[in-house]
């Protein structure tokens, strides 16, 4: 704040203008040096120095006592009214006020008549004359001398510039190496906290206005101090921010770095979003007993993606079919922009730990229209000895990404989400793969997903309870839909299956990094750099001593640990039942913050490390977070009114809200010649109706055994998203010797939800849920092959999905 003191329209007309455009040079100066990041400039703009002005002295003392923290300056007449009265010294009495709790600030007094010269330098104020012919040069000469307006100039103590600093680097840099002279001669008129106060870093002008030069021993010590208040100022300022690759060492190791310019897509929007707010909140007051962060994160704006193609003459894949071997080679091959190659090698001398290199497109995990599990990740355990080495192969994994925009798989997923593949651009965001080394393998000791919207709610659980998923090892364990502990947050400890279903159910082995293999082959797939492990090797190796029981044959009981001899079962009861570490907590409440912070529901992606630090704490790392849609339609079934006869199915347990009445296709794998050894060549056929199905714009209600988009074979049908991008309901049933869980993986329940896809699932002995076969039989069909059946019936059958009773319901019209 500035604050004008003048009772006079002519005169505080004329100061008006000068320091209105003292100010917003001062202003468009800082603008100009700001990056291009517009929320930031925004906030400088809207930092900038506000003018005030008060024609009495009551008005002007109470403009003081409320800004007075605030104010760079004081510009004050002698003579104007007091207490109702004009008082020849009212400007006098006013600045012995000011001088009594601010001895340095600067202040101007103006008058028209020359005997208050005398006083006014008493005061340590500034005189200017009011019928000067040089008044309103000798105001502009103030504010550049007094305000710390434009650059700081370090002069020494005869006035002798020594040296400019226009940014706050420039400063820091100048502070190292000025004379002990100049650095007291500043600090005498607390010019540095004056400096920062007109650039709107008032946090660090107020640390600076609170000690005079009295307050250190020697000058070493002012200038230590100066060179850490602006270095925890720099980082404070930070925190939650986007920095500049070229500024990591200057940040602590939780910043995210960007390497180059272009949106951050889907997966960067999601963990920008996460750093800023995580910047904003005391995690260590709401979770005390754990350490909640991110992992290290570097982001390549989507404008490489751009560069590389055009670069390497490779945008005539937009318009061009190739085999996916071909696509992958020919981007391999390429070169990635020089500026970011030099920065990858940077990146690798600075870390030897695993990294996650993860697609984020420009459509990823948004809300309407997802892509999750569409393009590729790659875990790369860059523990090669030479930086060169580790950077190529963080290099190959970036080009096989975005290779991953152009194969066959992700051309028809964009296709059939009438999106256009010129639309989508690539970004990338990397990551340290959160973990410890074991031996030859890196992995964490746990992976998990988890929602704030449970569709599958069971006992005394409500929907709004949400659910998670753990498992042992890397994350693609979880998120590929195979055999995690699934249980409500909010109820840790009910165990949702039987000790028998447990067993049976059980994790039998998991993903790590396979640190033998420092040259990985990337063309030969997203796992290329894993190592399938069977869950003893974790028990050999101490990961699972709080995450696995033990079954007890003889009692029929699972015991917490693994020092009893049985059965290993992973049901992380050390952790959830007898909290080991406050996971189920800290879950609970990082759903309850993301939902709030987003205004819906959420899923989030996790890793933990239990090994604990100093403060015994454990560290729970958020990897992502992806908005869910929920219940765009209102649908109320009411159960006594259906009529059985005519329903094809009736489901209780699934998800899915709204009426869907313009289908009349059902794809569905025949339970007569269902082979669980040849769900491959199931998800190929199905693969081959799905195209035709797009081609005609029908979708329709896919039936199978099993769990749906799974990566393990043998426990239901492996498609891939685009091999069934017409499906408008899936159901998943079980069958004799085939029993179901549901498909609870990230990628797969990302989509169903996030497009409003009905889910439902039929045990084949329920009496209360069921398929009418006779009725669909009954129907035409239109095409029949070895595994599956596909009937198209005269007339759109009915859906109805009631989200908030998990019931869902397809009738035939008569």
């Amino acid at each position: 704040m500035i604050l004008l003191v003048e009772d006079s329209p002519s005169y505080y007309s004329r100061y008006m203008p000068v320091l209105y455009a003292a100010v917003m040079d001062q202003t468009q100066l800082l603008l100009d040096k700001t990056d291009s990041n517009p929320m930031e400039k925004l906030m400088r703009l809207r930092a900038r120095p506000k003018i005030l002005h008060a024609a009495n002295y009551e008005d002007a003392l109470d403009i003081y006592d409320k800004y007075r923290e605030n104010l760079l300056c004081v510009i004050s007449d002698v003579r104007f009214w007091r207490e109702g009265v004009l008082d020849e010294k009212a400007g006098f009495r006013l600045v012995e006020q000011v001088r009594r709790q601010n001895p340095y600030l600067p202040i101007v007094m103006q008058s028209s008549d020359v005997s208050n010269k005398t006083y006014a330098h008493q005061l340590k104020t500034v005189f200017i004359h009011k019928h000067s012919e040089t008044l309103i040069q000798d105001v502009k000469n103030f504010i550049n001398f007094y305000l710390g307006f434009g650059d700081f100039i370090f002069k020494d103590e005869s006035g002798e510039e020594m040296y400019r600093a226009s940014t706050m680097m420039e400063f820091e840099e100048a502070v190292k190496i000025i004379p002990d002279s100049s650095l007291i001669f500043h600090a005498k008129s607390n010019h540095f906290s004056t400096w920062f106060m007109a650039r709107g870093e008032i946090q660090i002008a107020r640390i600076l206005q609170a000690y005079q030069l009295e307050d250190f021993t020697e000058p070493n010590a002012l200038r230590n101090f100066l060179l850490d208040a602006i270095s925890r100022h720099r980082s404070e300022q930070a925190k939650g921010k986007v920095i500049p690759f070229e500024d990591i060492d200057r940040y602590n190791s939780q910043n995210i770095a960007a390497m180059y310019s272009g949106s951050f897509g889907g997966k960067g929007r999601g963990l920008s979003f996460v750093n800023n707010l995580f910047a904003q909140i005391d995690l260590n007051r709401i979770v005390p007993d754990i350490n909640i962060r991110t992992p290290r994160t570097f982001m390549i704006g989507a404008d490489a993606f751009v560069d590389f193609l055009r670069e390497n003459n490779l945008n005539a894949l937009y318009g061009e079919e190739w085999e996916d071997a071909k696509i992958k080679k020919s981007f391999m091959d390429a070169v990635l922009p020089a500026s970011l190659r030099k920065k990858i090698t940077k990146l690798a001398g600075m870390t030897k730990k695993p990294l996650a290199v993860r697609s984020s497109g420009l459509f990823e995990d948004s809300l309407m229209r997802p892509f999750s599990g569409i393009f590729e990740t790659y875990l790369i355990p860059f523990s090669a000895n030479h930086v060169d080495e580790r950077a190529k192969q963080c290099e190959d994994a970036i080009k096989m990404v975005y290779a991953s925009v152009f194969v066959h798989s992700a051309k028809d997923y964009i296709r059939a989400v009438n999106y256009k593949i010129e639309d989508e651009q690539m970004a990338i965001v990397i990551q340290e793969v959160v973990g410890r080394r074991y031996g030859h393998y890196f992995y964490p000791h746990i992976s998990g997903v988890a929602q704030s919207y449970n569709y599958y709610p069971v006992g005394h659980s409500n929907p709004e309870d949400g659910f998670a998923l753990l498992g042992l090892g890397l994350g693609n364990y979880v998120v590929g839909g195979e055999k995690a502990y699934r249980f409500s947050p909010k109820y840790p400890n009910v165990d949702i299956y039987s000790v028998e279903e447990q067993l049976r159910t059980t994790q039998t082995y998991f993903y790590a990094i396979d640190l033998d293999k420092p040259f990985v082959n990337l063309l030969e797939g997203e796992e290329s750099g894993l190592k399938k492990l069977d869950v003893e090797t974790a028990k050999e190796q101490g990961t699972i001593r709080h995450l696995a029981s033990t079954y007890d044959a003889n009692n029929g009981i699972l015991r917490p640990g693994v020092d009893h001899p049985g059965i290993i079962v992973l049901n992380f009861a050390n952790i959830l039942k007898y909290n080991y570490i406050p996971l189920a907590e800290t879950i609970n409440t990082m759903l309850a913050i993301m939902k709030e912070a987003m205004g819906s529901p959420v899923e989030i992606e996790f890793a933990v490390d239990m090994t604990k630090d100093d403060e015994e704490k454990t560290t729970f790392y958020l990897l992502q977070i992806k908005p869910l849609l929920s219940g765009v339609l209102d649908c109320h079934i009411d159960v006594s009114k259906l009529h059985r006869d005519r329903l094809l199915l009736y489901a209780d347990k699934g998800m899915g809200n709204g009426v869907v009445d313009d289908m009349a296709d059902i794809v569905v794998v025949d339970p007569n010649f269902f082979d669980k050894t040849k769900t491959e060549n199931i998800a190929a056929e199905i693969d081959a109706i799905n195209r035709k199905l797009v081609e005609e714009n029908r979708h329709y209600v896919l039936i199978g055994p099993g769990r749906w988009g799974t990566r393990d074979r043998f426990i239901g049908i492996p498609v891939m998203w685009s091999q069934i991008s017409n499906a408008k309901i899936i159901i998943e049933t079980s069958l004799e010797g085939f029993p179901l869980d549901g498909s609870y993986g990230s990628h797969f329940f990302h989509n169903v939800t996030a497009m409003n896809i009905g889910y439902y699932s039929i045990q084949h002995a329920s009496t209360d849920n069921f398929i009418n076969w006779k009725l669909l039989r009954d129907q035409p069909l239109l095409e029949s092959t070895e595994f599956c059946k596909h009937y198209r019936f005269h007339k759109p059958f009915v859906v109805r999905m009631d989200g908030k009773k998990q019931l869902g319901v397809i009738e035939t019209i008569e």
